[in-house]
């Protein structure tokens, strides 16, 4: 393995390049289109098999193997996000309102660096790998879905994906074997009621008023009626009515969003919301029309591959450096994958204050250290070649310092 850390090191220069060109010329979800078309150059520049426009904008690139064995999926996802970009750094983005703000342009330069390693190597390499970059994270259902009708997982015997994580250090690994990550629905609640003067309330049904009860009474879900063993958050993200001071007008539109786990409190939580509005708004006079949207589902890690990622981790990076995460109820839709084959998702610690790199994932000042490529990139490399790092004894610096 020291072999192929060593290829994949002399590599990081140009990867971080890689990055920092995505970073400068990002694109938001559902409408990546030089993105990907670089993805597919680079992969074809290498000699690996590849197939652009997987399920919309997606890229699959396949490395087949000299030898038998497993077939490998690595996912990395290439989407921006609508945001700002307020870095002083010289790789700021240069479109206005876009930026990468949640490390998917480190995500795709480390699995073009992997696929650069492999494609040196593949007559070495037992089965195939399937090497999939993926568009529109950020948006429900999400590319995932897309990809996998097109059939990216075809044949895949297991899946790993990686995020880098801005709360974890650089040079620090974290896994979680079950839910990790929750799922998220968004509801949208319109409520009819009769405008007026603001001065004669009795002549109206003021649904600014009505909203109001519904927004509490939604907050039963979470604190009374769900098991509180089970977790669910039931969150208003947006009220909207009326704009005048001395008029009450005739509807509000609520939107807000659900995140559970388990899905039977998912299921219910759907129908609660739908009941609790409809019934809210009779009792004052008015009327509820729900749109309930399912997004992401919930990612659940498989025992086996966790257990298997973690072992690697420990071996490769020491044991202090690697720890297991609470499920976060942020959501991700490589849930999608591990819900068709066993893999699992693990993040790799970006935060470096001595780089400015401190702020939260979705933030306009939103940086990593780069050297979290190394981190995902060794993780990936060693996973695909699982079999000789748990057998062999590694001789690796604890840190991920190129």
């Amino acid at each position: 393995m020291n072999d192929l850390f060593q290829k994949l090191e002399l590599l990081y220069p140009d990867l971080v390049e890689v990055r920092r060109d995505l970073h400068m010329y990002p694109e938001v979800s559902l409408q990546e289109v030089e993105t990907p078309k670089k993805i597919a150059r680079y992969l074809e520049n290498l000699g690996v098999e590849v197939r652009t426009n997987v399920g919309g904008n997606g890229v699959v690139g396949t490395i087949r193997g000299g030898k038998p064995g497993k077939t490998i999926a690595l996912r990395a996802d290439f989407d921006a996000l609508p945001i700002q970009d307020e870095k002083d750094v010289p790789y700021k983005s240069k479109v206005p309102g876009v930026m990468h703000a949640c490390g998917h342009d480190l995500h795709t330069a480390a699995l073009l660096g992997v696929a650069n390693v492999l494609s040196q190597v593949k007559d070495d390499l037992e089965g195939e790998v399937v090497l999939i970059h993926q568009f529109a994270e950020e948006v429900a259902p999400g590319g995932a879905v897309a990809m996998i009708r097109d059939g990216c997982l075809n044949e895949v015997d297991e899946i790993y994906g990686a995020h880098v994580w801005a709360d974890h250090p650089i040079g620090h690994y974290s896994f979680h074997e079950g839910y990790t990550m929750a799922a998220a629905d968004t509801f949208d609640i319109t409520i009819s009621g009769k405008g007026g003067h603001g001065a004669m309330p009795h002549q109206t049904v003021d649904p600014i008023v009505v909203a109001s009860h519904v927004i509490l009474s939604l907050q039963q879900i979470a604190s009374r009626i769900t098991d509180p063993l089970k977790s669910i958050v039931v969150t208003i993200g947006a009220i909207h009515s009326g704009d005048a001071h001395n008029v009450i007008p005739d509807q509000a539109i609520l939107k807000g969003t659900v995140r559970t786990f388990d899905k039977d409190v998912r299921n219910h939580a759907e129908q609660l919301v739908q009941q609790i509005s409809e019934m809210t708004c009779r009792t004052h006079g008015a009327e509820a029309h729900v749109t309930y949207n399912r997004g992401h589902m919930a990612l659940y890690n498989h025992k086996d591959q966790t257990i298997k990622a973690t072992a690697i981790a420990k071996k490769l990076f020491g044991a202090e450096n690697v720890s297991n995460k609470d499920p976060i109820m942020g959501a991700e839709d490589f849930s999608f994958y591990l819900n068709e084959v066993p893999g699992t998702f693990f993040f790799v610690g970006g935060r470096n204050p001595d780089l400015n790199a401190i702020y939260p994932h979705h933030h306009p000042k939103f940086d990593v250290d780069e050297r979290a490529i190394l981190g995902i990139g060794k993780m990936f490399l060693s996973l695909v070649f699982s079999k000789m790092v748990l057998s062999e004894s590694i001789k690796t610096s604890h840190s991920t310092n190129h």
